[in-house]
């Protein structure tokens, strides 16, 4: 096994940096008309389709 400079680890993170940052997790509840229990639709989206994530279906 080769070993791995710290510098390429440091580099490896900053490359990585941006992709959680720019995300969310959502969580919408949802009723049935029958029963008028609640379920729960959970997702991690892009933070710019927030709205509309919780637009659809009103």
């Amino acid at each position: 096994m080769a070993k791995v400079s710290k510098n390429a680890r440091v580099a490896q993170r900053a490359a990585n940096a941006g992709s959680g940052k720019d995300h969310a997790k959502v969580i919408k509840s949802i009723k049935d008309p029958v029963t008028g229990k609640y379920t729960f639709k959970e997702m991690i989206i892009h933070k710019d389709k927030v709205k509309e994530f919780f637009a659809e279906n009103k």
